[in-house]
């Protein structure tokens, strides 16, 4: 049996992998999207299920106006004591000098809650993670902030005891244990006490082509104790420039019952155009940072190593006492909205889906028209990762408009700045028509404009689709939901990229979404209904 990577495709960034018995559990960054830290287990390392998110209220978090990128960056998941520990931090500011955070905990004996409320822990750095050592201690390690402009913003991996007798850190006991390399931009720490000498995993390089994780040790915690792995990187893809996975680093180490090593790696899958050197530009990644798993052995100095070399391998041994479970054979998605709960695949942006967004049931979704897509606020959208390259979406749109300032319809979305959509909406003459529009690094594009398409008189839904295929999408309708229309407009799919947000924006942390969406910035809240919305994956084409 074989572990195919990526294994978990889309967005799923920063990977806190532990293993509690014969069950392995990976936590993911969520940003801005909510409700906010991704969990998938397994049995073998091969099939993930998806598990409800932990942060599910607006009591553990409350993101509203939080920038694009913001919110949920790197949780980590343990296990101590008879119950799980989540550490995560909710970032309120992305650029410039300063990096405004809070460092929460919560915790939960059962990985599908209730989770306690949170306590908050710092704002000291982002990435930070509990460490339960042997003899009973714990403590905080986390990047550190530098704002000040002649310093470097990343000043090392700092290591905080936290007392449980009172739930808080001990700041005074507060000290730097590794500063990195020259690569700089050492962040996302993760501790191990392994044969009574502490390994210190961390990510260095920026989360970008120049990625990589370093591996440090010492026997003690002390102060600037810890030295680098010789003959480092422990794992990076920035001399790989060729290979089908890049960008991998920031992850956790796991162990099975029978003593193999695995590592969890963020990992991306850049693509170019046909036009394009491979090399420059590296490559366009609209599925995100990605979670991939590696096999790692120990030297005979007791160093950890990548099987295969540094820079991974696409299929990796599962381990031998796995346990095979079934999955689905991808991550296609049929929803009819007869729950009353959103399927865990959508998520919304900053806020949670409750009555004041809309409702789901009886086979029809309802949003409330509010924001515009480009809001930091009250947005009423529902969204799924893109987790294939090729797929299509669809779904029957319901929607009255009586003012342009209401919109209703379909979009590919990578964050505030950079989506498109096909919409319906009122035109000066007050027909209902259909409308595809483009925003890209906050320049807004109506394709149509006077050649919308007028929906005819009497129709009461139309349905939309999209198909994606790689570096390049399009938008179709259809007035019966069986003839399609293809509206003659390709989109270039690196604008929904993190690699292309990046050229203007440091908040460039997540992937694209397809999602269902209703506006009304006219603040009358008139309602969209959505039925039947299907995502289909295809294969991935060269």
């Amino acid at each position: 049996m074989k572990i195919q990577n990526p294994v978990l495709p889309g967005f799923n960034a920063d990977p806190s992998m532990i293993r509690v018995g014969d069950t392995y559990y990976i936590a993911n960054s969520t940003f801005e999207w909510f409700p906010g830290v991704r969990l998938h287990e397994s049995k073998d390392m091969v099939h993930w299920n998806l598990l409800p998110s932990p942060l599910s209220t607006t009591t553990l978090l409350d993101m509203k106006g939080n920038p694009a990128s913001g919110g949920i960056w790197a949780p980590d998941l343990s296990y101590a004591d008879g119950k799980f520990w989540l550490i995560y931090t909710d970032v309120k500011i992305t650029e410039g000098a300063f990096k405004d955070m809070t460092n929460y905990l919560t915790t939960a004996t059962d990985i599908r809650g209730p989770w306690t409320d949170p306590i908050k822990v710092n704002g000291v750095g982002f990435d930070a993670s509990l460490f339960h050592d042997k003899n009973g201690r714990k403590y905080l390690v986390q990047q550190t902030w530098d704002h000040r402009e002649y310093r470097h913003p990343f000043n090392g991996i700092t290591l905080t005891e936290f007392d449980t007798s009172t739930m808080k850190l001990m700041p005074k006991t507060a000290r730097t244990i590794y500063r990195g390399t020259d690569v700089k931009l050492v962040e996302g720490p993760h501790l191990y006490n392994i044969d009574n000498q502490y390994y210190l995993f961390a990510a260095q390089g920026g989360t970008v082509f120049t990625h990589e994780e370093v591996v440090a040790r010492s026997q003690t915690l002390d102060a600037d104790s810890f030295e680098s792995e010789p003959d480092g990187p422990f794992i990076t893809n920035f001399d790989t420039p060729d290979f089908y996975l890049q960008k991998q680093g920031h992850g956790a180490l796991v162990n099975t019952p029978s003593g193999e090593w695995y590592y969890a790696s963020l990992v991306s899958r850049p693509w170019n155009h046909k036009n394009e050197s491979s090399h420059d530009p590296r490559g366009w990644s609209t599925l995100g940072r990605e979670t991939s798993i590696q096999q790692v052995s120990w030297d005979e100095n007791g160093w950890p190593r990548v099987v295969g070399g540094h820079g991974g391998q696409v299929e990796v041994n599962a381990p031998k006492d796995a346990i095979p479970t079934e999955a689905p054979a991808d991550n296609s998605q049929h929803d009819d909205f007869s729950s009353e709960k959103l399927d865990l695949n959508w998520n919304t942006l900053r806020i949670p889906f409750d009555a004041n967004m809309g409702t789901v049931s009886d086979g029809k979704l309802t949003l409330i028209g509010h924001d515009s897509l480009a809001s930091d606020f009250d947005v009423s959208m529902i969204a799924r990762r893109w987790q294939a390259f090729n797929f299509n979406a669809q779904v029957k749109v319901t929607f009255d408009p009586f003012t342009y300032q209401q919109m209703a319809g379909l979009t590919n979305f990578y964050n505030d700045n950079h989506w498109s959509w096909v919409f319906v909406t009122l035109d000066d003459q007050k027909r209902r028509v259909i409308e595809v529009a483009e925003n890209n690094r906050d320049t807004y594009t109506s394709y149509l404009k006077d050649d919308a398409i007028v929906i005819p008189e009497g129709t009461e839904a139309v349905w939309f689709r999209t198909q994606v295929r790689k570096d390049h999408y399009s938008y179709d309708y259809s007035f019966d939901g069986t003839t399609w229309h293809n509206i003659p407009v390709e989109l270039d799919a690196a604008v929904l990229s993190d690699d292309y947000v990046l050229q203007t924006y440091g908040g460039f942390f997540t992937g694209a979404f397809v999602g269902l969406a209703a506006v009304d910035y006219a603040g009358y809240e008139q309602p969209a209904t959505f039925n039947d919305f299907d995502y289909k994956e295809l294969p991935e084409t060269k």
